[in-house]
């Protein structure tokens, strides 16, 4: 199996954003790729909730999204389109982080919102609070290929490995984890998280992510990761965009799992 992860710099504007995330999506599939992964937030990455009333639509007329599915057609591969932020119909107007698996057909077969959302103070001049424009999710999903049933995610997600645990329980072979994760907290911990999911789960690990500089007060860490069950990183797509393209064999998750077999020693416990 061959994926292709789109890393990219998107703007505050999705129409602007497009053609470049195409162009890298013909990349990768020029590449070989028959999986084609791209970061969260694909389409826009603005910290202005006014500007994103403006310019976000609804899933059902979002061109993006159109766009990308069209794309995945033409081209006869599975994509995992990272997220996109999308108007919502709640009442309280906030948008949904919605991620997409594509098929080769260009029918979205499944649709993952972000549960957790990243609200933290990372330093006095770095704080983030995600729920504030997004609504959390509350369903995990997982979709089944023709290559491997995958377990999807976003970015903070991460953090809770319970998650992914349960992914893995019920059949995921793959997990996506598309990010556009802060350079302080991505510096420190991007890759010991996604090695750690890997290695508990038994999982390939796949993170599309978002790189540099976005505007005057967001910048993202890049490295868009490969890592294998059993915790190995396979590729690391730096910080420059771009597509990362690596060779996987699937039976490495079946290998890792006969030699730590963990998601089966669970036990009942008493305590907090």
């Amino acid at each position: 199996m061959r994926a292709g992860l789109v890393q990219i710099t998107a703007s505050d504007d999705p129409a602007a954003n497009l053609p470049g995330t195409l162009e890298l999506m013909r990349e990768a599939a020029a590449g070989g790729a028959g999986f084609v992964l791209t970061p969260e937030v694909t389409n826009i990455v603005s910290t202005s909730r006014k500007h994103q009333e403006r310019v976000l639509h609804h899933e059902e007329d979002d061109p993006t999204l159109a766009a990308l599915c069209a794309e995945a057609r033409a081209l006869g591969v599975w994509l995992l389109i990272g997220s996109l932020a999308l108007k919502t119909h709640d009442p309280d107007g906030r948008f949904a982080n919605r991620s997409f698996m594509v098929s080769p057909r260009g029918d979205i077969t499944a649709r993952y919102d972000k549960i957790h959302m990243f609200d933290v103070e990372i330093s006095e001049t770095e704080s983030y609070r995600e729920s504030a424009g997004y609504r959390p999710g509350d369903r995990a999903v997982l979709t089944r290929t023709d290559f491997a049933t995958v377990g999807m995610t976003i970015c903070y997600d991460m953090r809770f490995a319970h998650l992914y645990r349960r992914l893995a329980q019920g059949g995921a072979r793959i997990l996506t984890v598309p990010s556009a994760f802060s350079p302080v907290t991505g510096t420190a911990h991007w890759e010991s998280l996604l090695r750690a999911r890997a290695i508990e789960t038994g999982c390939f690990v796949l993170a599309p992510a978002q790189c540099g500089q976005h505007g005057p007060s967001r910048a993202t860490h890049g490295h868009s990761l490969v890592v294998s069950p059993w915790g190995e990183i396979l590729a690391d797509g730096g910080d420059e965009p771009g597509v990362t393209l690596v060779d996987f064999d699937l039976s490495d998750v079946d290998k890792s799992r006969r030699r730590v077999p963990s998601l089966t020693h669970d036990r009942e416990f008493e305590g907090p």
